[in-house]
């Protein structure tokens, strides 16, 4: 699995902590920044992620911020992205079953580390059930193609 890492200055440090987790679980990933406290506009690095991940390039992308709510809105508008903000283990889990997420985003300002990794670990761990919910992801991406300019 190789995965797309991002971050704004409000989710440097949560990032980081993640950073640890993929480098202990062996997992590939390429940090798409930032690379400090200084501020940036968290657009910039979703899109940065989203796109990657959309492409092709990456099987899945993990976005970091203050709330994880702007990576989240921001990730959300590139077709073929859906991003999940989680801040808590069965919503990571149920959103790789049900919706096929393939991007994660969380806020550091919101969760502790400690749980942070843990949903980490859950949504990674989870697969897509298929099934009903492929009928479910397939008309997202109807959604998509029909507001795409």
């Amino acid at each position: 699995m190789k995965l797309a890492l991002g971050c704004d200055h409000g989710g440097y440090r949560l990032k980081e902590e993640i950073k640890k987790l993929l480098d202990e679980e062996g997992l590939t990933y390429q940090d798409f920044g930032c690379y400090s406290t200084e501020a940036v506009d968290y657009p910039d690095v979703a899109q940065a992620v989203g796109e990657a991940v959309a492409a092709g390039e990456f099987d899945k992308g993990i976005v970091c911020c203050g709330t994880g709510i702007g990576v989240n809105i921001a990730a959300n508008k590139i077709p073929g992205v859906r991003a999940a903000l989680c801040h808590d283990t069965f919503s990571a889990k149920a959103t790789r079953e049900h919706n096929d997420s393939n991007v994660l985003t969380m806020g550091e300002r919101v969760i502790g580390f400690g749980l942070a990794v843990e949903i980490v670990k859950a949504w990674l761990g989870a697969e897509f059930a298929g099934g009903r919910h492929q009928r479910r992801v397939d008309k997202i991406a109807q959604i998509e193609a029909k507001y795409k300019k």
